[in-house]
């Protein structure tokens, strides 16, 4: 299949919300999110904000999903870290390489950085995807406040 990932636009907004809910609602998530957290997310991505792009995967004019990138630095690494934040390929579209092809290109455009990102543990699917592209897990537990 044909795709191309290009940068999300004011656009894609409806479609992207409507994955980002379906992707909140699942297991795949543990939180809920909100209308008023996807648009915000939504408005930095599409915006000049320097801490959160977003991108689509697209096939003559169809969405196939959505991915979210947050940027830090590590302190840990020494170096820039990229939070791969959400990464959402509609069930149609799973298992084609999708979210493998992702990682390629985050890697490319983004050397000498460190990713990471979540994971439920039950998702095993992807967790299947993350360990093919090279991820593994950390031998500790983040916090949140």
């Amino acid at each position: 299949m044909e795709y191309i990932i290009r940068k999300i636009a004011q656009k894609d907004k409806a479609e992207v919300i409507s994955m980002m809910t379906k992707f909140y609602e699942s297991p795949c998530v543990a939180t809920n999110g909100s209308s008023e957290i996807f648009n915000a997310d939504l408005e930095a991505c599409i915006s000049d904000n320097p801490y959160l792009e977003g991108y689509v995967f697209e096939s003559e004019n169809d969405i196939l999903g959505y991915a979210m990138l947050a940027k830090s630095f590590s302190t840990e690494y020494g170096k820039p870290c990229i939070w791969v934040e959400d990464l959402y390929i509609k069930e149609a579209f799973r298992g084609l390489g999708i979210g493998s092809r992702f990682f390629g290109f985050i890697e490319e455009k983004y050397k000498h950085t460190i990713f990471r990102l979540e994971v439920e543990e039950e998702n095993t699917r992807a967790i299947n995807v993350y360990k093919k592209a090279g991820y593994d897990f950390m031998p500790y537990k983040e916090m949140k406040k």
